[in-house]
């Protein structure tokens, strides 16, 4: 099992970076928050979260896990550290109000990705 600091310090691939990147412009268009105004655009952790979960299962499914697992990302805290090496490179923008913590221990992935799963049948049965 990795250590945190091997977690913090950078080993995500690209592509959990765009996945990030991906789910932060879905939940401010979620939550129809402009995402050129630093006050309107601002989402938490708790909400990017939400769209991570929501943007995943729409992309994945039930598969979700294996691949965030596939990414080296098993739990809310990993997408934390990605979100703050994306402010590190100034990628993302932050408030003084956000913090690592924000984003720790929020759900568990087999919790909300498989226990809780329904899949969407409704295009399926038209």
């Amino acid at each position: 099992m990795e250590s945190l600091s091997s977690k913090a310090s950078g080993n995500y691939p690209p592509v959990a970076f765009r996945f990030v990147y991906a789910a932060l412009r879905y939940t401010q268009q979620q939550l129809g928050r402009d995402s050129g105004s630093e006050k309107t655009g601002h989402i938490s952790g708790a909400e990017l979260l939400e769209g991570i979960r929501t943007l995943g299962l729409q992309t994945f499914g039930m598969l979700c896990p294996l691949v965030f697992a596939r990414w080296g990302i098993h739990t809310t805290d990993d997408f934390g550290h990605i979100v703050f090496q994306m402010i590190d490179k100034g990628d993302m923008r932050r408030t003084q109000d956000d913090s690592l913590e924000d984003f720790f221990d929020v759900y568990n992935f087999q919790q909300v990705f498989v226990d809780e799963y329904v899949p969407d049948v409704s295009t399926v049965f038209n």
